[in-house]
């Protein structure tokens, strides 16, 4: 993992300052602690992506999304079908203008960008993803198609003006969002009359209850392992949706699939599961063995100033999540994966 490059001290505050937005004990959380998350929404996010994202790329990739798996496929291969699967739901065509909603480090942008041939703009709200985005993108030659911007999705109008865009994709990024109906409705404001929004959600699903102790431990544990100001369920989103106006034309929770290897099995540590060779090394990271490397290395480096304060303690919240993601997708409770393709109508 290479020490960041991150030397203003504003972005050690936001990630030491991260873990004090949660109280580890879920029976002491209130509405207040979720409502001020929610009302703090950008620096809930910036704090845990300051320190989340280096590790993300150290120990994922540079496609910060889960992907469904079919028996020997590789890794890499699994995030980018992904991709590609969304983009042709959607129907994403050669010189078609695309907003990526939440666009990390640019991974997506720029595995759409080579297999539809649309001109992408990530939009991100982290100034040190964008520098990477921006890098990677530059030495993949494709520059000139995908670029990317600052702003805040809740503010989309805006920044493009209503009407820019022939489509809009957000991939696992929306869930961040502190109102479903506030960032689907400034995505229906920018798209073009008939423009095309595909969407995979995170979410609970309509199996979790929040009444039952063990379901709302969980979905604390994921918002607080992701960034997340407050989980929601399923059915949420699909309301929301419908409430801006858009059109629904296909739904589906992809996690729900019988796939014979679960969209979560990287995360389960266990190195007898990988797919290929070159996974074993991408598992690995995720065992006992390879988060004590990987952790006592973080705590070395943070210590001699490499990487900011508070990296270390991301880091740990990045095991929580880890372990709730995967007790999620055991029990069905949580998807990574709730996909949508919606339609603004050619008249309001």
């Amino acid at each position: 993992m290479a020490p960041t490059q991150l030397a203003d001290g504003r972005v050690g505050d936001r990630i030491e300052n991260y873990t004090g937005f949660w109280k580890k004990d879920t029976n002491k959380e209130g509405e207040a602690d979720t409502a001020n998350r929610v009302d703090n929404y950008t620096e809930v996010v910036n704090g845990y992506y300051d320190g989340a994202t280096e590790l993300y790329e150290y120990g994922w990739a540079q496609s910060f999304h889960f992907s469904r798996f079919y028996p020997g496929e590789a890794f890499a291969a699994s995030l980018a079908r992904h991709e590609h699967y969304l983009a042709s739901q959607m129907v994403l065509r050669p010189g078609m203008r695309v907003l990526d909603v939440g666009c990390g480090v640019g991974g997506p942008a720029r595995e759409i960008a080579r297999f539809s041939d649309a001109h992408i703009t990530g939009l991100n709200n982290n100034d040190f993803q964008i520098g990477r985005a921006r890098k990677y993108t530059a030495a993949g030659g494709l520059s000139d198609q995908v670029q990317f911007v600052k702003g805040d999705f809740m503010k989309l109008a805006e920044q493009f003006g209503e009407n820019s865009f022939d489509a809009v994709y957000a991939i696992e990024a929306t869930v961040h969002a502190p109102t479903w109906e506030g960032v689907y409705g400034e995505i229906l404001k920018v798209l073009k009359p008939g423009g095309v929004f595909g969407v995979y959600e995170w979410c609970m699903t309509d199996a979790w209850d929040p009444s039952i102790p063990e379901h709302k431990a969980l979905a604390h544990e994921i918002e607080i392992g992701n960034g997340i100001p407050e989980m929601r369920p399923l059915s949420k989103a699909r309301d929301a949706l419908k409430a801006v106006g858009f059109e629904i034309e296909h739904e589906e929770d992809l996690a729900d699939r019988p796939d014979v290897v679960p969209w979560y099995y990287p995360l389960e540590g266990d190195i007898r599961k990988a797919q290929t060779a070159w996974d074993y090394f991408t598992v690995w990271r995720m065992s006992w063995s390879g988060k004590l490397v990987s952790h006592n290395a973080m705590r070395v480096m943070e210590f001699f100033g490499l990487l900011p304060k508070g990296t270390w303690q991301v880091g740990e919240t990045l095991k929580i999540a880890a372990d709730a993601l995967v007790k999620g997708g055991q029990t069905k409770l949580f998807t990574p994966m709730y996909l949508v393709v919606s339609r603004k109508p050619l008249q309001a």
